[in-house]
């Protein structure tokens, strides 16, 4: 309830501070920040959450699997293939739909990685990196040969941004996102489960291998979804998902999932609005969560190596 009074108090500031001259304009374009914002939060959050929940591992997120290489390469890829004019032609919907189709096929690789009787989290780190590298050693060399121009817009691709959303690609990913939100919420007693680890699930009588299959899908269709709309937030789903379960302190998802959403709302949102009102812009959102959420996949790192 707290994180849900802050959350409404966080958004009702950001859509009434300083509202003056075309008022109508403004909300339009609060709104539709406001829109990416809770998106983002929802897809990060949350699908970092399935991810951890079947690799029983609070450390791993999708990002660190190399999709946000895999992300740099399609994007590098359509420039390179298609050129500046094809984009025009493709729009911002069908690029949407593009990247997000594209990007959902990674539940394969996570079903591949993820398909044997445990999960082996060297194997995992390891193929994820291999990947990773593979990925982003193709992206560069496609970038040494894009023309000046074509590698400047590329560059204004790869970093995440919350104000250039159109009204089409939102409408897309909320579609996306609340068919999902409805899915995972319908197996949120399932996911208790998934989390005592397989044995334990399948005494319970949960089909273990079949929902694993189920639920990395959905992370893959969340993680593309959020990276179509916005590009890459690598560590903002760790960030996130670690602190829901501090604050928490409970492992069970019907809690855990509105917590991780909410607390991603607060920071989204909190973040942004002290970036626009108080801090006039100096920085930027992204930079900020990465730089915290990178510091955290550090100190986890170091906490459990030290154990």
């Amino acid at each position: 309830m707290l994180l849900g009074l802050l959350a409404l108090a966080f958004i009702g500031l950001f859509m009434t501070v300083n509202l003056h001259g075309n008022v109508r304009y403004i909300l339009l374009h609060r709104a539709q920040i406001l829109a990416t914002l809770l998106l983002v939060a929802f897809a990060g959050g949350v699908a970092t959450l399935l991810f951890q929940t079947v690799t029983h591992n609070r450390i791993l997120t999708p990002s660190v699997m190399g999709l946000e290489a895999l992300f740099i390469l399609l994007q590098t890829a359509t420039l390179f293939f298609v050129n500046v004019q094809g984009l025009s032609v493709l729009g911002s919907g069908g690029k949407f739909a593009v990247e997000t189709l594209l990007l959902g096929f990674s539940w394969l690789l996570f079903r591949w990685l993820l398909g044997g009787v445990g999960i082996n989290l060297h194997r995992v780190l390891l193929v994820g990196l291999v990947c990773g590298a593979l990925f982003r050693s193709l992206a560069t060399l496609m970038q040494r040969l894009l023309s000046p121009g074509e590698f400047a817009i590329l560059q204004s691709r790869l970093f995440a941004t919350f104000t250039r959303a159109s009204p089409a690609v939102l409408a897309a990913a909320a579609v996306i996102i609340v068919i999902v939100a409805a899915l995972v919420w319908r197996m949120r007693h399932e996911l208790d489960a998934i989390a005592l680890g397989r044995h334990t699930a399948l005494n319970l009588g949960i089909a273990y291998q079949p929902r694993v299959t189920v639920v990395l899908l959905l992370v893959a269709l969340l993680v593309a979804a959020s990276t179509a709309l916005v590009e890459p937030l690598t560590f903002f789903g760790l960030l996130v998902a670690n602190l829901a379960y501090s604050l928490i302190g409970s492992w069970r998802h019907c809690y855990l999932l509105p917590g991780v959403v909410l607390l991603g709302v607060v920071m989204l949102v909190g973040g942004q609005l002290i970036l626009e009102r108080l801090l006039h812009m100096a920085g930027t959102l992204s930079v900020v969560i990465e730089f915290v959420g990178g510091a955290l996949f550090l100190y986890l790192l170091i906490k459990k190596a030290a154990v």
